[in-house]
């Protein structure tokens, strides 16, 4: 499924499109998946608010009685669909064929913008805020439903990712209310900014330093997304000061048939 103009498209663009990543069945498993975890969220969202994160503008956190969940991290934790959907055999032989055989899972987040309130996601770059080094990570975003401009798609500037890591200090906020500006930065030409829609079961393939962001629901059709960050054993964990000096990622394909690596500050000198 991995074309040379795919490859072309990372590097030259920072990012590609595959249509029909996840079949229709794999599409509805995802988006009841969802579901069951908002009853999860129920229980566990009060004791892990660092993994189940409500919207943080609206008034009431639930809806329908329903929470209003921005986004939930570590869904592998949670969830076995969600946590397998991670080594779909379409998705390993993509990333195999950009990245090689040795995969480790850096992030497993479902990004949710319900209906009628889901927030903006001001513009930033993944590498500013992931202690990684080199910081050459692919992120793939999956559509669990159609991603359109009106429910709040991707928004790229293509070829941002040649530009180097910014501060995470240089980004501001990254969840804005409504009817906030993508980025108070003014060095930012906005004309160049794309929208990707996608079609649910497509997928968003980018470089971890592409500059992205994305608009605000206002529409009656949820966005949500399954959004999983990749890495070869030649990038290395480099944690800032107050970070732990060990970090343990998940084997995704090769790396001798281990579960999972641990990586120490001392690997990078930090």
């Amino acid at each position: 499924m991995v074309t040379q103009t795919h490859k072309q498209e990372l590097e030259e663009q920072g990012y590609f499109v595959v249509e029909g990543l996840l079949s229709p069945q794999e599409v509805a498993e995802s988006v009841a998946e969802v579901e069951k975890l908002h009853e999860v969220a129920r229980t566990v969202c009060e004791a892990d608010k660092q993994n189940f994160q409500i919207e943080p503008f609206v008034d009431d956190a639930q809806h329908n009685g329903k929470l209003v969940l921005r986004k939930i991290e570590q869904s592998y934790k949670y969830s076995p669909w969600f946590d397998a959907l991670a080594r779909q055999p379409k998705l390993v032989a993509i990333l195999s064929e950009l990245l090689g055989p040795d995969l480790l899972l850096f992030r497993s987040t479902l990004m949710l913008k319900p209906a009628f309130r889901g927030s903006v996601h001001g513009f930033h770059q993944d590498t500013s805020y992931w202690p990684m080094h080199p910081p050459h990570l692919v992120t793939v975003s999956i559509a669990m439903t159609d991603a359109t401009p009106q429910n709040g798609c991707f928004q790229v500037i293509p070829d941002s990712h040649k530009a180097g890591t910014r501060d995470i200090s240089e980004w501001g906020a990254i969840a804005r209310d409504q009817d906030s500006k993508l980025t108070d930065r003014q060095d930012i030409d906005m004309s160049q900014v794309i929208y990707v829609p996608l079609k649910a079961g497509s997928a968003l393939f980018f470089h971890s330093a592409l500059v992205h962001g994305s608009g605000p629901n206002k529409s009656p059709n949820p966005r949500n997304t399954a959004l999983y960050a990749y890495f070869t054993p030649n990038v290395k964990y480099a944690p800032t000061p107050d970070q732990p000096r060990e970090a343990i990622y998940n084997v995704v394909a090769g790396m001798d048939g281990q579960k999972q690596v641990t990586f120490t500050a001392e690997e990078t000198g930090v």
